[in-house]
């Protein structure tokens, strides 16, 4: 794992792409991505800017890592971002298999400025008939067929 002034240093830099994003008419969250041999990819939030509800600055620098190295797995990898990631950029570090997630200001920091995720992170926490978005399963028979697909697709490449 990097010293604790490497944490610092990849944090001072995610902070300072949010401030430039913020007058580059972006959201005030940055983003940076650092791989187990070093390389640094950069990532920063643009949900208005892009009209994008998933253009986070942690997906964006996780794509934007992906994207170069031409792969999907980022194992060994640390994302650096200025504020606590919400429960998508979360999942998507994990998909990302990334070895270490590090953060500055947090989730009530983040409120403080106008962006409460609390919403997000209680909706997991609701019972599936009190959410406030309705995710049901519709019975269908032909439910695994993409799945049977996939299984017998041999040249498939697993993730």
């Amino acid at each position: 794992m990097e010293k604790d002034s490497a944490h610092t240093n990849y944090l001072s830099e995610a902070i300072a792409l949010a401030v430039a994003n913020v007058q580059n008419s972006g959201g005030p969250f940055g983003a940076v991505v650092v791989t187990a041999d070093g390389q640094v990819f950069h990532g920063v939030n643009r949900v208005t800017a892009d009209n994008d509800p998933s253009a986070h600055a942690e997906v964006m620098a996780i794509r934007n890592a992906c994207a170069a190295l031409e792969t999907f797995d980022l194992t060994g990898a640390r994302l650096y971002t200025s504020c606590e990631p919400c429960p998508m950029c979360l999942a998507t570090s994990l998909w990302a298999r990334l070895a270490g997630v590090y953060f500055a200001a947090d989730r009530h920091d983040a409120a403080d400025g106008g962006f409460d995720d609390a919403v997000f992170y209680d909706y997991f926490n609701t019972p599936p008939e009190d959410r406030s978005l309705p995710v049901r399963q519709v019975p269908m028979e032909t439910r695994t067929a993409p799945f049977e697909q996939w299984a017998s697709t041999l040249d498939r490449v697993d993730y």
